[in-house]
């Protein structure tokens, strides 16, 4: 090696024939840029799957804790990752196997979960996620006396950004047609009391209470078996005076006590249903402003809310 390269080659300086063997064909800089891509989409999607998830809110059910247009992280390890539960960008379910929890789910805390369906529907059939806090866990009874939460019989700690929108108090007695429980006497400011199932107990069916349990155990088949004739309850054709559930079940309430669609209307969560729990606000503007209108939603957003920590 000459002197003159040999210095070059200290100082770091490229010599002619590396900088001929260094130069690449078009074809392969391609080739690289889409492997990068590759490589980086496969992360992205190991990221999403296992361990965080991006969560929009689309209502303001937790309005004061979350906004409307807040951006969640999702902390889907804390109650075990699962595989994927459906098609990305489509509402076709997948089988998925849950991997083990490093804790359960604890009581006040903001989880994200698939939205299980109407009090009446087997499934939901589109695939939403809700946020919102958990106020039962499996075993616990539930009750509101005029707005007031109480859990095992004991006043439950307010969350520190709750709020009421109406002033008002509906009366005890007096029913929302469209209570959980169908045909309970109760209403969102007087409900319950209700106890939260939990994997394990058995329920005595009878023609009183089967519609209240009708679809929980169908879901739990994942098929229409509950049926009703001549006053006889059967399950899969065979009759039956009981039933022994096999999952845990979850009591969600929103933060905007007044309006929120949660669990006093469309019923329990089960735990298969739970995705993660709801950490920190990455992102936050005003959703009513259309995208190309660039400007003015880049100039709603809300900076003090970025990187604020839920509680």
């Amino acid at each position: 090696m000459k002197a003159k390269d040999s210095l070059k080659q200290f100082f770091g300086i490229k010599t002619e024939e590396k900088l001929q063997r260094g130069k690449e064909k078009p074809g392969n800089k391609i080739k690289d840029l889409v492997k990068n891509l590759l490589f980086a989409l496969i992360g992205a999607l190991i990221i999403k799957t296992f361990f965080l998830e991006s969560s929009r809110v689309p209502t303001g059910s937790m309005e004061g804790t979350v906004l409307v247009g807040d951006f969640v992280l999702v902390n889907k390890v804390i109650y075990g990752s699962s595989t994927p539960r459906n098609i990305p960008f489509t509402n076709i379910s997948l089988p998925f196997y849950t991997f083990p929890a490093y804790r359960e789910p604890q009581r006040g805390e903001v989880v994200v979960f698939d939205y299980p369906g109407n009090s009446d529907e087997l499934n939901s059939p589109v695939i939403w996620s809700y946020v919102k806090r958990l106020i039962g866990l499996p075993g616990d009874t539930v009750q509101i006396k005029d707005k007031v939460l109480f859990v095992n019989g004991k006043e439950y700690r307010r969350p520190p950004h709750i709020q009421y929108v109406d002033p008002g108090t509906r009366l005890a007695g007096i029913n929302d047609t469209d209570i959980f429980p169908q045909g309970a006497p109760w209403n969102r400011d007087n409900y319950g009391p209700l106890t939260v199932p939990k994997k394990g107990d058995v329920i005595k069916l009878n023609s009183a209470n089967i519609e209240q349990w009708r679809t929980i155990i169908d879901r739990e088949f994942s098929a229409r078996v509950v049926n009703v004739s001549d006053g006889q309850i059967t399950i899969s054709g065979k009759p039956v005076s009981s039933y022994t559930l096999k999952k845990d079940y979850y009591f969600m309430m929103g933060d905007n006590r007044d309006n929120s669609a949660d669990s006093r209307y469309w019923g329990f969560v089960p735990r298969d249903k739970i995705i993660g729990r709801a950490e920190i606000i990455y992102w936050s503007w005003d959703p009513s402003i259309p995208f190309y209108e660039l400007f003015n939603l880049l100039g709603s957003v809300r900076l003090g809310r970025i990187a604020r920590l839920i509680e």
